[in-house]
């Protein structure tokens, strides 16, 4: 019997596409417990209980695989952020909504948080000399603190000019309180990555009062 193909006669089999996710969650874990540069493709392998020439199979090098597990965590981390978005009632509600998601996906996926602190990626490529022997080239590996920070508070940035137009929140620099909006959910992220004890419920509450503190119109 030929395993079921996904879309099409060059897709993926069924048992291929699973074999894959199998492969992806290992390296989520792997990742978010060893960090990055401890991930091998041979300690992949062991925790998918495959070889690693089964990995090689699906995957051609470290960065395809590594990429393929962000890849994955960042689209569902952007569609629990879309889908709470959608449900807001209005501008102001949207941006709170954003804060609450960002914060709320967060608390309940710290494996994948970790892959995406461990892998702020590249744009453009190139993997660094250190690990091309493993990974065979691709995505390259930011320095700490040298992501595009436009790129990622783009969204937020969006909701608060919406919410400007409409003439329910007031006027301001809408990439400087998108910096400092995203910049607060990222540094109390980072403390309770580092000191689980934080009570994150309590600090989210804290986040949602600074963004209308800073957004709202004042009398």
């Amino acid at each position: 019997m030929t395993p079921r193909r996904g879309d099409g006669p060059d897709a993926p089999t069924f048992t291929e596409r699973a074999r894959r996710q199998q492969l992806i969650d290992a390296t989520i874990d792997l990742i978010s417990t060893r960090g990055h540069p401890a991930t091998s493709l041979s300690a992949i392998a062991e925790r998918a209980g495959v070889s690693k020439a089964a990995v090689l199979y699906h995957f051609s090098s470290k960065d395809n695989l590594t990429r393929a597990a962000l890849e994955q965590v960042m689209e569902q981390f952007g569609a629990y952020v879309t889908e709470r978005l959608a449900r807001a009632d209005g501008p102001r509600e949207a941006v709170i909504a954003y804060v609450r998601a960002m914060i709320g996906y967060q608390q309940a996926n710290r494996r994948q948080v970790r892959v995406i602190t461990e892998m702020l990626l590249d744009d453009g490529g190139g993997t660094s000399r250190s690990s091309e022997a493993e990974s065979g080239g691709g995505t390259r590996l930011k320095a700490p603190g040298s992501h595009d920070t436009h790129g990622r508070w783009q969204a937020l940035a969006e909701l608060l000019t919406a919410g400007q137009k409409a003439g329910v929140l007031r006027e301001f620099d809408v990439q400087t309180i998108a910096l400092a909006i995203g910049g607060s959910i990222d540094g109390v992220i980072a403390h309770w990555l580092a000191h689980p004890e934080l009570d994150l419920d309590a600090a989210a509450a804290e986040l949602e009062e600074f963004t209308l503190n800073a957004i709202e119109r004042r009398a």
